[in-house]
């Protein structure tokens, strides 16, 4: 048995007809998958996602083992089981169902657990749970399988607003959560500095957005723009600013680029924008900045 599968493995291991699928909406730390499975037993390999299965089709008896203990209860539509990442497991049972699953990252829940809590985490884990009924995890997970098959506007951003819905309500609800042992500093460290500055040089040509930079250095969002703010006394959209400013200004220097080049080379949208920052921060123009390098 491998020691850990994805989402998309899954099937190997439980076969059933797919019903839905967002495997190719871009979403980003969620994934959802519709089945249809007849009776069986199966034994399912640790997955490296956290498990949500919702059940809207058919009743059955089931049967579940995990860390050696059985559980037995009955299933039908709206209830939910949970299962967490990282752990093996053993289902049983007798009738024809239709399931929505849903899988969450540990990048997410850690994330979440960090902002929420204001300390390091160690681990997430969701609570060994075969059968609930819960009005509001039966209503995000709705929303996210009704997304699927909608394919709306907005897809992507309107699911990770959902995400963090959920990911808050297994935190406070059906999640046990360890911390590190050393407090969180106010700052960030010299490592995640590191890390940080070369994302950003790396990414610079780029949009970069705060959950990327707040990714690069292992944090969620809030907490990366406490920690951002406390180190560099300024907010993470300055300073990539900043980072994109010098970047020009040493190719203006250079003389080698055509403005239009070094816009692009430097992350501003075209040699337009370019010149409006540069007249904005530094009171000239690309032009006349080259000018009066070259005049020195």
């Amino acid at each position: 048995m491998p020691t850990v599968i994805t989402p998309k493995e899954l099937l190997k291991w439980v076969p059933g007809v797919v019903l839905s699928s967002s495997e190719e909406l871009g979403w980003k730390d969620m994934q959802q998958r519709s089945y249809r499975y007849k009776g069986q037993d199966v034994l399912i390999p640790p997955l490296d996602h956290f498990m949500i299965v919702y059940y809207f089709g058919g009743r059955t008896p089931m049967d579940r083992c995990v860390d050696e203990g059985w559980t037995r209860t009955a299933c039908a539509p709206g209830d939910i089981s949970l299962l967490t990442m990282s752990q093996d497991s053993h289902w049983n049972w007798t009738e024809d169902i239709d399931v929505s699953h849903l899988y969450l990252s540990n990048a997410l829940m850690s994330r979440v657990a960090m902002d929420v809590m204001e300390r390091p985490i160690e681990e997430v884990r969701l609570h060994d749970l075969l059968r609930t009924q819960d009005t509001i995890l039966t209503a995000i997970v709705g929303a996210i399988t009704n997304e699927v098959r909608s394919r709306g506007i907005g897809g992507a951003l309107y699911v990770e607003a959902l995400s963090m819905q959920l990911a808050i309500h297994l935190l406070r609800h059906y999640a046990s959560v360890t911390f590190k042992e050393s407090s969180a500093p106010g700052r960030l460290s010299q490592q995640q500095k590191k890390y940080l500055l070369e994302f950003i040089d790396a990414h610079l040509e780029e949009s970069i957005r705060l959950d990327e930079m707040a990714d690069a250095v292992g944090l969620g969002v809030w907490t990366f723009s406490r920690k951002f703010s406390e180190s560099f006394d300024c907010s993470p959209h300055t300073f990539v600013t900043e980072q994109r400013i010098e970047r020009a200004k040493r190719m203006l220097y250079s003389g080698t680029l055509s403005i239009k080049e070094i816009a692009y080379h430097c992350g501003f949208s075209d040699q337009a924008h370019l010149t409006r920052v540069l007249r904005s921060k530094l009171g000239v123009t690309p032009t006349q900045l080259r000018k009066t390098n070259n005049l020195e």
